[in-house]
C-alpha cells in the first residue's frame, strides 16, 4: 500500500484552499450582486458594474492582508496588540474609500438619495465589512484546522503502515525458522519425504517472496499458501494426523493482508498437533461473507496447558489485527476441557 508523499499532500491541500477561497468570494459577490440589483435602474448598468468591483476588490484586499500578513505575523505569534491595531487601521482605510465612494454614488449620481449622509455610510461599511471579515477569518482557520487534521491523519496511517509492515517482517524468518527445523529432522532420519518438503518449501517461498509485497492480496492465494504448508506438515507429522480445510464463500473476492491466518495455524502445531500422543486432529473452516469467519479446532496434547500468548506469532497477529481493524475484529482462543478453538472474525464483506 503506497500513501502520497509530503509534497503531494501539500500540493492537494493547496489545491482544495485555493477552491475554497475562490468558491467563497465567487459566493460573496453573488450575494452582493443581488442586494445591488437595484442600482441597474436607478444608476444604470456601468454603475452597478463599478459597484459591485469596487466593493469586491476592497474586501478582498482587506481579507488577503489580513489573512498572508497580519494573522502570520501578528496573531499566531501572540502580537494581539499589534495584530488589532493594524486591522483597525485596515478597516479604517477601507471604510474610508468605501464610504466616499458610496457617498459619491447615492449623493450625486442618485438623485433620492442626494440627501444621504456619510456617517450612515461609514455605520453601514462598519457593520457589513466587519461580518465579512470575520467571516474570512473563521474560513482561514477552519482551513488550517481541517489540513493540520489531514496531515496528522496520513502521518498516523504511515506510522501504522510503517509498524505493520515491520510486523509482516517477522512472520517470514519465523515461518522458515519452523519449516528449516522440520527439513532438518527428516534429513537427519534420512527421510523419503525431504525432497517433497523441499518442494513444497520452495512454492511456500516463492509467495513470501514474490506475491505477497502488496499490503492486500485475494484471500484465494492465502489459502493456497496455507494448503501448502498443511502438505507440509502432513508430511513432517507422517500424516497420522487428522487435519482438514474447508472454505466456503467467495474467498476469489475477498483482500486480506499476507500472512494473517498463518499464524494460528502455526500455533497449532507448535502447542497442539506436535505434541499430541495419538488422535491428532485440525480442522479449518474458512468462510467469506459478510465478514470474514475463520474457525480453527485441534485436540488437547494430553493436561498440558499451551501459551495463550502463543509466542512471535500470535503477537503480531493481534498486534496486525489492532492497527488493520480496529473494533473490526474479534479473535478468541477458547481452553475446552479436550480441545482448543480458535476464533477469528474481521468484519470484511468479501
Amino acid at each position: 500500500m503506497q500513501f502520497p508523499g509530503s509534497t503531494d499532500i501539500n500540493n492537494g491541500l493547496a489545491a482544495k484552499r485555493r477552491w475554497i477561497y475562490i468558491s467563497y468570494w465567487v459566493l460573496v459577490t453573488l450575494i452582493f450582486l443581488y442586494d445591488r440589483t437595484y442600482l441597474i435602474q436607478k444608476a444604470g448598468l456601468p454603475n452597478f458594474f463599478i459597484c459591485c468591483v469596487v466593493r469586491v476588490s476592497l474586501l478582498m484586499v482587506l481579507a488577503w492582508a489580513n489573512i498572508r500578513w497580519l494573522i502570520p505575523r501578528y496573531l499566531l505569534h501572540g502580537r494581539y496588540a499589534g495584530y488589532f491595531a493594524l486591522v483597525f487601521l485596515l478597516l479604517v482605510g477601507y471604510l474610508l474609500v468605501q464610504s466616499l465612494y458610496d457617498y459619491y454614488l447615492f449623493g450625486y449620481i442618485l438623485g433620492p438619495y442626494r440627501k444621504t449622509q456619510l456617517s450612515a455610510s461609514l455605520i453601514y461599511n462598519f457593520t457589513h465589512t466587519s461580518l465579512y471579515l470575520l467571516l474570512t477569518i473563521a474560513l482561514k482557520f477552519s482551513i488550517d484546522w481541517y489540513e493540520q487534521k489531514k496531515v496528522l491523519q496520513e502521518i498516523r496511517v504511515e506510522k501504522l503502515q510503517a509498524e505493520v509492515n515491520y510486523l509482516r517482517s517477522q512472520v517470514n524468518p519465523h515461518f522458515l525458522f519452523n519449516a528449516l527445523n522440520s527439513l532438518y529432522a527428516l534429513t537427519i532420519k534420512k527421510s523419503d519425504d525431504a525432497p517433497e518438503i523441499v518442494l513444497k518449501l520452495s512454492g511456500l517461498m516463492e509467495y513470501m517472496l514474490y506475491e505477497s509485497d502488496e499490503a492486500f492480496v485475494p484471500l484465494e492465494k492465502e489459502i493456497n499458501y496455507m494448503g501448502n504448508y498443511l502438505e507440509l506438515e502432513k508430511i513432517r507429522q507422517g500424516n497420522n494426523a487428522d487435519i482438514q480445510l474447508t472454505v466456503t464463500g467467495n474467498v476469489d473476492k475477498c483482500l486480506v493482508p499476507p500472512f494473517l491466518i498463518l499464524p494460528l495455524v502455526e500455533n497449532v502445531f507448535k502447542h497442539g498437533i506436535s505434541r499430541a500422543v495419538r488422535d491428532a486432529y485440525l480442522h479449518i473452516h474458512i468462510e467469506a461473507g459478510k465478514t470474514l469467519e475463520v474457525r480453527i479446532v485441534n485436540n488437547k496434547p494430553g493436561s498440558r496447558q499451551p501459551d495463550q500468548n502463543g509466542g512471535i506469532g500470535l503477537l503480531n497477529l493481534r498486534k496486525r489485527l489492532e492497527l488493520l481493524y480496529p473494533d473490526r475484529h474479534e479473535l478468541e482462543i477458547t481452553d475446552m476441557p479436550d480441545r482448543y478453538q480458535v476464533l477469528l472474525k474481521i468484519d470484511l464483506p468479501c
